[in-house]
C-alpha cells in the first residue's frame, strides 16, 4: 500500500495496472451497480426509478444516493442465509443514519455500534437494546454506562481493563451484562489471500495464542455482574473467499475447547465478525452472500461436531457487504485538463465538486473505483482520467485511473459506483467544505437521509464567529 497514493512523480505513472485497456463501451453499466441501475432515452443514469440529473437539480452535488431496494436486499439475503443459526449485526462504522438503522431492524437485522455516537442514532432510531451489540477497544465509562442503561445485549470486551469498566457499570446499575471476549486468533484476512500468522500486534482484542484470552474469561467467571457468554473474532476486510474464515473458526472452537477443559467455561455465543467483500471493479468477483454464509455455518459446524462441543449460537456483522454496493455518489464536473506525460500520451485530471472530504479511501487506502459519464451517452473516443478533487492536497485523488469520454465537459455529471460504505461515515471538512447530502432511492421516489451541511453549520462551533 502506498503512504501517499499520488506518489512522488504520480504523473510518470500511468496505468500499471489501474485503468487497464479501455472498455469497449463507456456507457455500459458493469457487475459494481445497483440491480436496476439503467440508462434511460435520454442515456442518463437512473437508479431507484430516479434520474440522476433531477437529483442534482433537487439536492445539488455532490451528493451520495442509497437504493433503499438494494439495502434491504442485500440485509434480508443475509438474515436469511444465516436463519436459525444466529444472529446478524449490521456494522453501523460502514454508514449509520437513522433512515439506515431503521431500514436493517425491518429486515430482522440487530445493530454492531462501536462509539457512542453510533450507539446514540441507533437508539433514537428505535432500536432495541436487546438488538445491538456494543464495540470498541477503548470505550469510555460514559459510553459503557450509556450502553448498560439502554439495555445493550452483549458489550464486546476488548481489554482486561475494560472488564473493570463494564463490571463496575453493570454493579452500579443492577444488572448482569453479557459479555464476550474479543480473541485475536492469528489470521488475517484481506480481498483474495489471508496471513495465517502470529498478526497479535495491533490494538483489537486479546491474544488466544498466549493465555491473555484465558485470564479475561477467569476474572469475568469471578465478576457476578458479568455473564461470559462467548467469543468474538474478526480477521480482516474485503475477503473474496472462506479460507481465512475456516482457520479462523478452526482457532477459535479450538479456543472455546480449552476453556472448556481446563475452566469448565461454557461457550453459548461464536461471533465471527464481518469482512466479505464487494465489487469496486467490474472484473471483481465477490462471493454471494448465500454461499459464503452457509460455508461459514457448516465450517463451524464440522469444527464444533470433531471437537465434541456443542454448536453455539453464531453471529455475524456485516458492514460493507450490505450498504458498500448499494451507494453512488454523484459530482459535477468542473475542470477537465490534459497533462502530456513525458512518454507523450495524455492524462486528463477531471476535477469534480467533491473529493476527498466525501471519500477518502483513495488517498487512504489506494482504493480503486468505478467511475461512468452518468447524464448523458458519449460515442466520443476513450480518454484516460484521473478524477480528482477540489482540495488543496495533491493526493486528492477520487478515482486514480479510468477511462472516460474524450468529449467530457464542465457540468457534466458523473457517477462513482460502490461509494456507500466509508465514504460518508469517514467524510470531513477539510477546507472547510460542507459534507455531501445522502438520498435514497426508491419506485421513483427519493427522501433525504442527510441533509447537506450549511456555513451555518460549519460555524455553529466556532465560538469567535
Amino acid at each position: 500500500m502506498r503512504a501517499h497514493p499520488a506518489g512522488p512523480r504520480h504523473a510518470d505513472q500511468l496505468v500499471g495496472g489501474g485503468a487497464g485497456a479501455p472498455a469497449g463501451d463507456l456507457n455500459a453499466l458493469l457487475g459494481v451497480w445497483p440491480a436496476g441501475s439503467v440508462r434511460n432515452v435520454d442515456g442518463a443514469l437512473v437508479v431507484g426509478g430516479c434520474d440522476v440529473r433531477e437529483l442534482a437539480g433537487q439536492y445539488g452535488t455532490p451528493f451520495m444516493l442509497l437504493d433503499e431496494a438494494e439495502v434491504r436486499r442485500r440485509a434480508r439475503e443475509f438474515r436469511q442465509s444465516w436463519g436459525d443459526a444466529g444472529q446478524v449485526y449490521y456494522a453501523a462504522k460502514a454508514f449509520l443514519a437513522t433512515t439506515m438503522a431503521r431500514w436493517v431492524i425491518e429486515e430482522g437485522l440487530g445493530v454492531d455500534v462501536a462509539t457512542g455516537g453510533e450507539l446514540e442514532v441507533a437508539l433514537r432510531a428505535g432500536v432495541p437494546g436487546a438488538r445491538l451489540l456494543m464495540h470498541g477497544n477503548n470505550k469510555s465509562m460514559a459510553e459503557i454506562e450509556r450502553a448498560i442503561s439502554a439495555g445493550v445485549r452483549v458489550i464486546v470486551i476488548d481489554s482486561f481493563d475494560e472488564i473493570v469498566r463494564v463490571a463496575d457499570a453493570a454493579r452500579r446499575a443492577g444488572v448482569v451484562q453479557q459479555v464476550l471476549v474479543r480473541a485475536t486468533v492469528g489470521v488475517e484476512a484481506h480481498t483474495h489471500e489471508f496471513i495465517a500468522t502470529a498478526h497479535e500486534d495491533q490494538k483489537f482484542g486479546l491474544s488466544a495464542a498466549s493465555s491473555a484470552v484465558d485470564e479475561a474469561v477467569r476474572r469475568i467467571m469471578k465478576l457476578p455482574s458479568l455473564l461470559f457468554v462467548g467469543l468474538h473474532s474478526h480477521i480482516g476486510s474485503q475477503i473474496f473467499d472462506t479460507a481465512g474464515f475456516e482457520l479462523a473458526a478452526a482457532r477459535i472452537v479450538a479456543l472455546a475447547c480449552r476453556l472448556r477443559d481446563e475452566q469448565g467455561v461454557e461457550v453459548t455465543e461464536l461471533n465471527l465478525g464481518g469482512g466479505m467483500g464487494v465489487a469496486y471493479l467490474a472484473d471483481d468477483d465477490p462471493p454471494q452472500i448465500a454461499a459464503m454464509s452457509q460455508r461459514i455455518v457448516q465450517v463451524v459446524r464440522e469444527q464444533c461436531q470433531a471437537a465434541g462441543l456443542a454448536m453455539p449460537m453464531l453471529a455475524c456483522e456485516p458492514g460493507r457487504a450490505i450498504v458498500g454496493p448499494a451507494g453512488i455518489t454523484i459530482y459535477e464536473v468542473g475542470t477537465v485538463k490534459p497533462v502530456e506525460l513525458d512518454h507523450g500520451q495524455v492524462r486528463s485530471y477531471v476535477s469534480v465538486d467533491g473529493g476527498m472530504s466525501d471519500n477518502i479511501r483513495t488517498a487512504l487506502y489506494g482504493a480503486q473505483y468505478t467511475v461512468v459519464l452518468a447524464s448523458r451517452e458519449s460515442m466520443a473516443e476513450p480518454m484516460l482520467t484521473r478524477v480528482v478533487g477540489k482540495h488543496c492536497e495533491s493526493g486528492d485523488v477520487v478515482v486514480r485511473d479510468a477511462w472516460l469520454p474524450s468529449d467530457l465537459v464542465p457540468s457534466d455529471l458523473i457517477a462513482v459506483a460502490a461509494t456507500g460504505a466509508y465514504c460518508r461515515s469517514m467524510a470531513s471538512n477539510y477546507n472547510l467544505v460542507p459534507r455531501p447530502p445522502v438520498v435514497a432511492v426508491g419506485s421513483g421516489a427519493s427522501q433525504l437521509v442527510l441533509r447537506r451541511e450549511t456555513m451555518d453549520d460549519l460555524l455553529a462551533v466556532d465560538v469567535g464567529a
